[in-house]
């Protein structure tokens, strides 16, 4: 699906669209299709995985459609996570609130976290919630 919406990039390019707006496309379009849910699946994903996507988004790069300054995909992920988690920690009635663990109450301090819930160890790391409550923690 990416490769074709990157084909309709390009043929954008020969009908001499400027390069800022085939930058606004590629991001809003190619860049928004390839990281789609990725809270549900990056944690699914090996590092053979992240490679190949970093690739496709370097090829972007080497084309003219994606500055090389810009984010990287596991920033764009990162950045994307926090703020759901965020969103999810604030909003009692966020659908994936009911799933976040108790708050934590213990009278002595500790290294701040980004979180006051209580590190509960689940069967599966991977998932969104778990990678969040354990981001950061060492």
């Amino acid at each position: 699906m990416a490769m074709m919406a990157l084909h309709a990039v390009r043929t954008l390019r020969c009908h001499s669209i400027s390069d800022e707006v085939l930058q606004v496309i590629y991001k809003s379009v190619i860049l928004l299709k390839l990281l789609y849910v990725s809270s549900a699946w990056w944690g699914f994903t090996n590092a053979a995985d992240r490679q190949r996507i970093e690739a496709f988004v370097h090829h972007g790069v080497r084309s003219g459609f994606y500055s090389a300054d810009s984010p990287t995909v596991a920033e764009l992920v990162s950045d994307s996570d926090d703020n759901l988690f965020r969103n999810v920690l604030n909003n009692e009635n966020h659908v994936l609130h009911g799933l976040l663990p108790e708050r934590s109450t213990h009278d002595y301090y500790l290294r701040p976290r980004s979180h006051d819930r209580s590190l509960c160890l689940r069967n599966n790391i991977k998932n969104f919630l778990s990678r969040m409550l354990f981001k950061d923690i060492y």
